[in-house]
This record gives C-alpha cells, structure tokens and sequence, in this order.
C-alpha cells in the first residue's frame, strides 16, 4: 500500500513539471512576443514567447520586432514547449521554429527584445543581450531605449 502511494505522489509530480509540446501553424502575429497558433485539431491559442519582452505598441522599435517575429514564424508550422499559462490565457512558451531556432534568442540577437529577468533567469538569454547590447544592433542604437515594463508602468501613472 506504501509504495502505491508513493508511486501516486510521484506520478503527479512528474505530471505536474513535466513540460506540453504543442504544434501547429502560426496564423496571425500581434506583436513582437505575441502570436496565434492554430493546431491540427482546430484549436485556435494565444501564444507568448517565454523569457522575453519586446517593444509595446507606439513604442520605438515594435514594428520591427513584430516584422522581424512574422518574418521567422508567419504560415510556418511550429513547435512550442510550454511552460505556463498567463493571467491572459495565453500560453507562455519556447518557440521552436525551422528545426532548431528559437524564437526568445533570435529576437534578443536582433537586438528586438529585452531578457525578461523578473520571469526569467536563464544566463543563456542574459548573455545573448549582453552581446546585442554591446554591438548596439537593434533598439539598443538608441541611448535612451526603455525596457516594456518601465514604458507600461509610465503609461498607467499618465493614465491616472
């Protein structure tokens, strides 16, 4: 009886960590680190690169993030590891595209994205910025680049 049970806890703990691949064809892009993913079942989900956070809207440099996005992944067929799911709904994820590129590094070589340490601590990421950084490529041209969270955080305190 002992050792059902401890197979049982193990078993969902296994269950719990263990990470979902999804497939399908990338089918619109909202925006640099945003897309829709349709699956071969129909199913239809929102997808939001892990460990990254591109330029928002009306922000310097997210036209070219969500191009640079829609240039690798539009009407391709993908592989996504899931790892969460966000107040959103949407599915937090690493994007695996033409076999072995992932979408979170190429936009952080590109200089189109910033490593997103509050979720993230992933040295890999960090020393991909880095790099981007140095080079100045991308938004890090620009002195004064402000990292999404800090452009978000400023738009609320105007709003209120």
């Amino acid at each position: 009886m002992k050792s059902r049970i401890i197979i049982i806890i193990l078993l969902s703990c296994f269950t719990i960590n263990a990470q979902s691949i999804l497939y399908g064809k990338v089918t619109a892009i909202t925006d640099g680190d945003t897309f829709k993913l349709l699956q071969k079942d129909s199913t239809l989900i929102r997808v939001r690169l892990a460990n990254i956070d591109c330029p928002e809207r009306k922000q310097p440099f997210s036209k070219r993030a969500k191009q640079f996005a829609s240039d690798a992944v539009f009407g391709k067929n993908i592989e996504i590891v899931v790892l969460n799911k966000d107040r959103y709904g949407r599915y937090i994820a690493n994007v695996i595209y033409d076999v072995d590129k992932n979408l979170s590094e190429e936009l952080l070589k590109a200089g189109y994205a910033w490593h997103y340490v509050r979720y993230s601590n992933d040295s890999t990421l960090q020393d991909i910025e880095d790099k981007a950084r140095k080079i100045k490529i991308g938004l890090w041209g620009d002195p004064n680049a402000i990292a999404p969270w800090s452009w978000r955080s400023n738009k609320k305190k105007k709003a209120k």
